[in-house]
C-alpha cells in the first residue's frame, strides 16, 4: 500500500501509477481504495475494489498502470489498464458515497500522530520483508537456470537451500521478529545471490 494522493491536494487533480504483479503468471490484480492517514491498508477507510483481469503469461513484476482522478466535485475514478493486452477495468466513488466525514478525518489524522512509531516500524519491516521476498525469488529464478545447480557444490547447494527456508520462515512469522534479524539474513541473502551470478552467469 501506499499514498497516491496526499491529504489537501488541490482538485481537480489527475495522477497514474505503475504497479506489479507478485506471482509468476499471475492473470489479475485486485485493486483496493483506502482514504485515511495510517500506514496499515486495515487502519484505513476502505472506499471500494475492482478486479483488472487479462494479463498475459509473465514472470512477476508485470507491470500495469493505474491512474487516479479526482474532480471539482471530488468524485474519484480509479482506472486501471494492462498495456499488452489493451485489458481495462474502473471504480468511481462519489463524494458521498463510503466517503469518511470531516470529524471521522479529524479522527484519523489523529490516530496517526498517535500511532506513528508503530506505523513507521511497520512499514519498515513490509519493505524489508518485499526485499527479502524479492531476493528469495531471484535466487530461486536464478537456480532454475539449466545446470545452475551443477555449477555450484553440493555444500554450496545445501547452504543456499536452507539459507532460503530460513528466509522463507522467517516471512511466514510475521511480526516475531526484529528488524535487525531481517536486515542481517537480507545482507546474507544478497551476498549469496551474487556468488550465484558470478559461478552461472
Amino acid at each position: 500500500m501506499g499514498v497516491v494522493i496526499p491529504r489537501n491536494t488541490t482538485i481537480p487533480v489527475k495522477t497514474t501509477k505503475v504497479f506489479y504483479t507478485s506471482e509468476d503468471n499471475q492473470s489479475s490484480a485486485l485493486i483496493s481504495v483506502y482514504e485515511g492517514e495510517r500506514t496499515k491498508a486495515s487502519d484505513n477507510n476502505r472506499l471500494g475494489s475492482f478486479t483488472l483481469s487479462g494479463f498475459p503469461p509473465a514472470l512477476r513484476g508485470h507491470p500495469f498502470d493505474v491512474c487516479f482522478t479526482i474532480d471539482g466535485n471530488g468524485t474519484l475514478t480509479v482506472a486501471a489498464k494492462e498495456v499488452s493486452t489493451g485489458s481495462t477495468n474502473e471504480i468511481i466513488i462519489t463524494n458521498y458515497k463510503e466517503r469518511l466525514s470531516t470529524e471521522e478525518i479529524k479522527k484519523l489524522i489523529q490516530e496517526a500522530e498517535n500511532h506513528r512509531d508503530e506505523d513507521e516500524k511497520f512499514l519498515q519491516m513490509a519493505q524489508l520483508k518485499n526485499a527479502l521476498d524479492s531476493c528469495i525469488y531471484k535466487i530461486e529464478t536464478a537456480l532454475k537456470k539449466q545446470n545452475a545447480n551443477l555449477k555450484l557444490s553440493t555444500q554450496e547447494n545445501r547452504k543456499m537451500n536452507v539459507a532460503i527456508r530460513m528466509a522463507k520462515n522467517l516471512l511466514d512469522e510475521n511480526d516475531l521478529h526484529e528488524v535487525d534479524v531481517l536486515e542481517d539474513h537480507l545482507e546474507d541473502l544478497e551476498s549469496m545471490f551474487e556468488d550465484i551470478i558470478d559461478k552461472i552467469g
